[in-house]
């Protein structure tokens, strides 16, 4: 399909024979210079400790701390300083969020064989989690109940948080309140790649965790790549992206402002609408450039839609799914008629929105599913943060004598198959006395 012009500056029209440019462009925005940045930063956490630390919080963030933990006084009041109607709402999502994760649980599971093996699995919680609760242009207290609450129903021993302070070396009240209504333990005021280090390392003040969850800027992503292999991390998140597939019935006012709702993330958050109808496709252009007028965030929005936003007109509904598919949005909204049905279609997606009236906003904050989930297309492998990313599997056998004595010169052959001659020798140990002994009683008959 031809490239089609429209005459609005702020987002790209174009077809799907332009997707594979746009897609290579937007999955190469991490570059080596702050990869290094972020090298050292962990390298001098490691070796300096709070010092590093402190260091790093007045560089970045303008705060000249002595202390990072919140005193549990400071935690316990901070409901009291927010507005009571929207700790009711902070109340009422962590419920919602309590209900879809308690779901979530897996359970472990035991074989008993005739011939006496009992073969399992089983979970068990991790010791110690980290979450990530960014800050600075925006807070998130809807990012501590998304990961705090699942970290809980998972019954991790200890939860940590970590999330940068303003100047004044404070967190806002919104975001303690939201750390004590889903449950949090520790509030630490310290951001980016140096409380990703300290949580991996542990300094005097910040503990070694096991794993550390939670969205944040590019030295985030980058700190969480570097250091996995020391910590379990959830996913190396990169900027916040939407895909709407609609129908030539959608509302343009309604796409062009979730999609607004995803480009005021940051200048590298990416918005895009699928859909087979040119006129749907001009109008929602045009609603972009009206609704962008009166947006705080107008400035972020706007360099982000003219760097990674695209409108993308496909030749029909199945075509639109493919192409989503390909992107494997974070976000995916299908504002169809058929939209249940359009879904059947959608292999690779974090979150699926369905219908008109279903903004991908609702899911962000209260809805119940997850918020943390997979973006530059790697919903094609992996998922929504659940309370599973917080546990661990272990698997158990057991086998009595003569169940090992049914198996052993497979297991033998096997190993010798291999060249591990000590593997087969470990099985055929077991039995060496008992042969002798059979073989012995043998002779003499």
């Amino acid at each position: 399909m031809e490239k089609t012009k429209n005459n609005a500056k702020i987002i790209n029209i174009i077809g799907k024979n332009e997707l594979d440019g746009f897609l290579k462009r937007r999955r190469t925005i991490y570059s080596g210079e702050k990869r290094l940045e972020v090298e050292e930063i962990i390298s001098t956490v490691r070796r300096e400790g709070d010092l590093a630390v402190a260091y790093y919080t007045k560089k970045f963030d303008g705060a000249d701390l002595k202390t990072f933990e919140v005193k549990k006084e400071t935690l316990r009041g901070s409901k009291n300083k927010i507005d009571k109607k929207f700790l009711a709402v902070l109340e009422g999502a962590a419920e919602n969020i309590r209900e879809f994760h308690a779901k979530q649980l897996s359970s472990g599971f035991e074989i008993k064989r005739e011939s006496g093996e009992v073969l399992g699995q089983r979970y068990t919680p991790i010791s110690k989690a980290g979450i990530y609760v960014p800050g600075g242009s925006a807070a998130y207290p809807s990012t501590a109940l998304m990961n705090i609450i699942p970290a809980k129903i998972a019954g991790v021993g200890e939860i940590n948080v970590a999330t940068p302070p303003g100047k004044n070396g404070e967190v806002r009240p919104e975001i303690l309140a939201a750390c004590v209504v889903a449950g949090a333990d520790r509030v630490f005021t310290v951001g980016g790649a140096q409380a990703l280090a300290a949580f991996a390392y542990g300094t005097e003040t910040l503990p070694k965790v096991d794993k550390i969850t939670g969205p944040g800027n590019i030295y985030v992503a980058l700190a969480k790549r570097e250091l996995f292999g020391v910590v379990g991390v959830d996913m190396i998140a990169g900027p916040s992206e939407i895909l709407v597939v609609a129908d030539e019935n959608a509302s343009p006012e309604y796409i062009a402002a979730d999609m607004l709702s995803q480009a005021e993330h940051d200048m590298l958050a990416s918005a895009i609408l699928v859909t087979p109808s040119k006129a749907l496709a001009e109008e929602v252009a045009t609603k972009l450039e009206e609704l962008l007028l009166t947006l705080p965030r107008r400035g972020i929005a706007e360099e982000s839609l003219k760097n990674y936003g695209a409108i993308i007109i496909a030749g029909s509904l199945d075509e639109c799914a493919e192409i989503s598919n390909i992107v494997s949005p974070e976000h995916l909204e299908i504002c169809a008629d058929d939209c249940f049905g359009l879904f059947e279609k959608i292999s690779s997606a974090g979150s699926v929105f369905l219908g008109g009236y279903t903004p991908e906003a609702v899911g962000d904050y209260l809805a119940g599913p997850n918020h943390t989930l997979p973006t530059g297309g790697s919903a094609r492998f992996s998922s929504p943060l659940s309370p599973d990313d917080f546990r661990k599997k272990t698997s158990y056998i057991y086998y009595p004598e003569s169940a090992l004595a049914r198996v052993a010169d497979s297991a033998a052959l096997f190993a010798r198959a291999e060249g591990l001659e000590a593997h087969a020798r470990a099985v055929e140990a077991r039995f060496i006395k008992a042969n002798k002994a059979r073989k012995s009683k043998e002779g003499l008959k």
